[in-house]
């Protein structure tokens, strides 16, 4: 079992929503979250394929650049 990558936030925004919840297997590039930054909606894929380790926001959070969004095995 390899260590967990951290997936952190690109932009500051607020979380819209949720795509996954820890536990989910998810493959390469899939749709894990989505950002509202300047009105625009940004999503965040899963950089490999692997599992949802744990989820550090919840829709409405609001995060600042580099903040932990979750964790990916």
């Amino acid at each position: 079992r390899k260590a967990s990558d951290t997936i952190r936030a690109q932009i500051p925004g607020r979380v819209l929503r949720l795509w996954v919840q820890a536990g989910d297997t998810v493959e390469a590039g899939q749709r894990l979250l989505a950002i509202e930054a300047m009105k625009m909606e940004n999503e965040v894929r899963a950089p490999h394929a692997g599992t949802i380790d744990s989820i550090a926001v919840e829709p409405g959070s609001s995060v600042e650049l580099r903040d932990e969004l979750l964790r990916l095995s």
